[in-house]
């Protein structure tokens, strides 16, 4: 039987070469290459966290510009909810929508124009509003300008959890406060997923940092980062115990929530000091003479990030996250983050 075998192949390639196909070439239908898709968490309308379901979906074109990463975790964020809601307009209004603006994972291809990286890079991104797929998925392709290598301090969890957070944090540090030794700051929201990296981004400028957050595992967080000067300030004596940190006064407040007990540490800053706050806190701290009002957004992008990867060494920077959900898990992620006091940062672990 095996010689039977070998002879069949040995006549074959003389059969084709003499007898060529006659079908013309228009006639010969080309085979369909199978589309590869992936799960990912999107919405089909705007409304409550049950409308974001799973979904099975192409896996995102890789242009010449852009890296192709397969996901392992997924930043939850305030922001997603206001756009799962409708609150909040950004990047493609087609649905089904996948929502999410930063991750961490592997590079599973890069386009023909990618230099800076190659398949296995374990890789950290943010891309706000982008014209792809969202980051609540298995595959993300963003713009290789909004990828850097993840920090090797961190594991691919803190970093899916830490990079729009870091970006914010560190930009509103050292951006806008330019801190010194001879600072005195304010962290007001300091144990959300924003605050508790910018507590430690602070820290490392060698300033004073005083934090506020609430009492019980908020304010044992927080001294678990090494902040030791923590105080609530809902409490009747918030305003003593702020006096007490800093008799000289506040060089700066970084503000990341808004409300009276904002206002009341206001109080407190020196002539000509700064309050510095990102866009979309409500409420808007009200502007004061003698104060530098200084709102911002986070700017993302190749140099950014690039830098957050050195102060994230620079801080031996802890990540402090809430809670780990599944994938498939979206839709509760986003009730708890709607609840409000979360500690740190959600995160989406996708595989």
């Amino acid at each position: 039987m095996a010689t039977k075998k070998k002879n069949a192949r040995s006549k074959s390639p003389k059969k084709r070469a003499s007898k060529p196909s006659k079908r013309k070439p228009s006639s010969v239908k080309a085979k369909k290459t199978p589309v590869a898709t992936m799960k990912a968490a999107a919405i089909d309308k705007t409304g409550p966290p049950e409308v974001l379901t799973i979904h099975t979906l192409p896996i995102p074109k890789v242009g010449p510009k852009d890296v192709l990463i397969s996901l392992l975790a997924a930043g939850v964020g305030i922001w997603d909810a206001q756009v799962r809601k409708g609150d909040y307009s950004v990047g493609s209004k087609r649905f089904p929508r996948v929502l999410g603006s930063d991750g961490a994972g592997i590079v599973a291809d890069v386009g023909k124009d990618v230099r800076r990286f190659k398949e296995g890079d374990r890789v950290w991104a943010y891309e706000w509003g982008g014209s792809k797929t969202g980051f609540y998925a298995e595959y993300v392709a963003p713009n290789e300008k909004n990828v850097a290598h993840a920090p090797d301090e961190l594991t691919l969890i803190e970093a899916g959890a830490a990079a729009v957070t870091g970006l914010t944090a560190l930009q509103g540090v050292d951006d806008h406060l330019k801190l010194d030794k001879s600072d005195t700051i304010l962290v007001f929201g300091a144990t959300g997923a924003v605050g508790s990296l910018a507590v430690q981004f602070a820290k490392r400028t060698g300033a004073h940092v005083v934090a506020t957050a609430s009492p019980g595992r908020a304010e044992t967080t927080l001294h678990e980062i090494g902040i030791e000067q923590v105080f609530d300030p809902r409490a009747a004596d918030a305003s003593e115990r702020l006096r007490s940190f800093a008799p000289g006064g506040l060089s700066a407040v970084l503000a990341f929530a808004g409300g009276d007990d904002l206002e009341k540490c206001i109080d407190q800053l020196v002539p000509g000091g700064s309050v510095v706050y990102p866009n979309g806190i409500e409420p808007e701290p009200r502007k004061r003479p003698k104060v530098r009002m200084i709102p911002y957004d986070a700017v993302g992008g190749r140099a950014p990030l690039e830098r957050l990867n050195r102060a994230v060494a620079e801080a031996r920077l802890k990540v402090v996250i809430e809670k780990v959900y599944k994938l498939e898990q979206a839709a509760e992620a986003h009730a708890r983050i709607e609840q409000g006091h979360v500690v740190g940062r959600i995160v989406l672990q996708i595989r």
